[in-house]
């Protein structure tokens, strides 16, 4: 099949998209991959809706905006798909299926006995339509239903990836973004994936707030700083780490308060290293030690947090570029791979990445018409 795969992350900044050739379980060829800036009204409407969501009461009716923003996310991805196709002498009918992540504003994990909610908006039925083409979307939602973390979900296309690329075990991936995630492959079935803490939020968060600015360009802010011991081992003290995975986080669990009394560069530079100590410490809980880590998403870009890993991990630290993989795009890429899975009635999480019971697929399909 030939499938557009959405993703729209945490840091609102954009909707990438990526085409897939794959039946769900091996990848026969990738198409066109870009991106395309969030409208500045949707990134606004988006920020309202999280902080609704984020005091949103179980079992509450959902509010009006809720369903609003679902309609915006798909109309925006509508908008930015058919510009993507049109650029590259494509149109909607030239695809088989679509996979739509949509835009996260509420995750919780299930604690104490209590189950997960995990929300993505983006209305799939509206998208379907307007493109005349299935939609696979809302993967996460059955897996907390399961009693899963609801994430990660990339990992099954991560060693797809890797088989795809004659990577050898044992080989880990993390993906920092908002959060970062980390898939480690030891070879055939044994995989453990789990969030390890803040990727680039807390950052991001600190630098919007004192400069106006989004994030730190090329690490220079956290390059400048120094590193406070003090103000680090507060942040690691949070209760996420003493627990065992798999176990996945929410980009607003953790705050950056402890920083608040630092300069903006000691701020910054406290934060990358404890993105980066969480990566740490994240692979001495698990039984699988790669020879190398590849990392994708935006942190992939910040020389400071890529030298901050290299130095607290034993395995080789690259880009994913470095072994032909679109870090761009590998997202995108991984919901197009969802999408036909669940279309096919294949897993798409496993107790090993989510903690569901069994293995299981997810997702909701959309038809047409």
């Amino acid at each position: 099949m030939r499938i557009l795969g959405f993703m729209t992350g945490t840091s609102l900044d954009a909707v990438d998209m990526a085409i897939l050739e794959t039946d769900g379980e091996t990848l026969q060829g990738f198409g066109p991959a870009a991106e395309a800036p969030l409208p500045d009204a949707l990134r606004d409407l988006l920020s309202r809706t999280i902080k609704t969501a984020l005091q949103h009461p179980r079992g509450a009716p959902e509010p009006a905006l809720f369903a609003e923003a679902a309609r915006a996310v798909a109309e925006a991805h509508f908008e930015a798909g058919s510009a993507f196709l049109r650029a590259n002498g494509m149109h909607w009918s030239d695809l088989d299926l679509v996979g739509m992540h949509g835009q996260t504003v509420l995750h919780e994990r299930p604690s104490g006995g209590r189950p997960g909610r995990t929300l993505q908006l983006g209305d799939g039925e509206w998208l379907a339509g307007a493109a005349g083409i299935p939609v696979a979307f809302d993967f996460r939602t059955a897996d907390v239903a399961a009693g899963g973390e609801g994430a990660p979900l990339a990992p099954v296309y991560h060693l797809a990836r890797a088989a795809a690329s004659g990577l050898p075990a044992p080989l880990a991936v993390l993906n920092i973004g908002g959060v970062a995630n980390l898939t480690c492959w030891g070879g055939g079935d044994r995989v453990a994936a789990f969030d390890t803490g803040p990727g680039n939020g807390l950052i991001d968060q600190v630098v919007l707030a004192r400069t106006g600015e989004r994030f730190d360009r090329d690490g220079r802010l956290a390059r400048e700083g120094k590193v406070h011991p003090k103000v680090l081992e507060q942040l690691l003290a949070h209760p996420y780490f003493a627990e065992a995975p798999p176990k996945s986080l929410d980009r607003y669990d953790f705050s950056p308060a402890p920083t608040e009394g630092l300069p903006l560069a000691d701020a910054v530079a406290t934060l990358t290293a404890f993105t980066a100590e969480c990566v740490a410490r994240a692979f001495g809980v698990v039984d699988i030690r790669p020879a190398s880590l590849v990392v994708t998403g935006g942190g992939r870009r910040n020389p400071a947090i890529m030298g901050a890993l290299a130095e607290r991990l034993s395995c080789t630290v690259a880009d994913v570029e470095s072994v032909g993989w679109r870090g761009d795009a590998l997202e995108a890429e991984a919901f197009a791979f969802l999408a036909a899975r669940r279309l096919r009635g294949l897993p798409i999480s496993f107790p090993g990445t989510t903690g569901v019971p069994a293995p299981m697929t997810g997702g909701r399909l959309a038809q047409p018409g």
